[in-house]
């Protein structure tokens, strides 16, 4: 495990690979009572939890004169605002 061989406190390396004190401590343990060797090439993982709720398809569609824009989830507000000037500008 690179926590071992890094010298660090638990608390910095933790810090360093944004991971908490109390997860790293659980697996510790586990490794510990599972005579498991540790792979060298075992790396943390982020995970990025999404909200359930909402589906990448949703979208709504706009409408100004005689131009449709699709608008996604996770859209650009900025970007968008934009698009809408030069449209009303157009129509």
């Amino acid at each position: 495990m690179s926590y071992r061989a890094s010298g660090l406190t638990q608390a910095k390396w933790c810090e360093i690979h944004d991971v908490k004190v109390h997860q790293l401590k659980y697996w510790l343990k586990r490794l510990e009572g599972s005579n498991a060797t540790p792979n060298p090439s075992t790396k943390w993982a982020s995970v990025v939890m999404t909200d359930p709720s909402i589906h990448e398809d949703d979208s709504i569609q706009v409408k100004i004169g005689e131009f449709s824009i699709e608008v996604k989830q996770g859209f650009h507000p900025s970007l968008f605002a934009d698009v809408v000037k030069v449209l009303k500008t157009l129509c």
